[in-house]
């Protein structure tokens, strides 16, 4: 469960950058950090 909210949270960050126009690398980095909560999340599922 500590993951789904994990991974809510940096959504929420990336969403709020992306809305606010922030600078692409920090847009890039959120987005790969979200990937690969998103990755560890689905691999621990299976």
């Amino acid at each position: 469960m500590l993951k789904k909210n994990e991974i809510n949270v940096v959504r929420e960050k990336l969403n709020k950058s992306i809305a606010e126009k922030e600078d692409y690398s920090k847009i890039y980095k959120l987005s790969v950090e979200l990937d690969k909560l998103i990755a560890d999340y689905y691999i621990k599922q299976s």
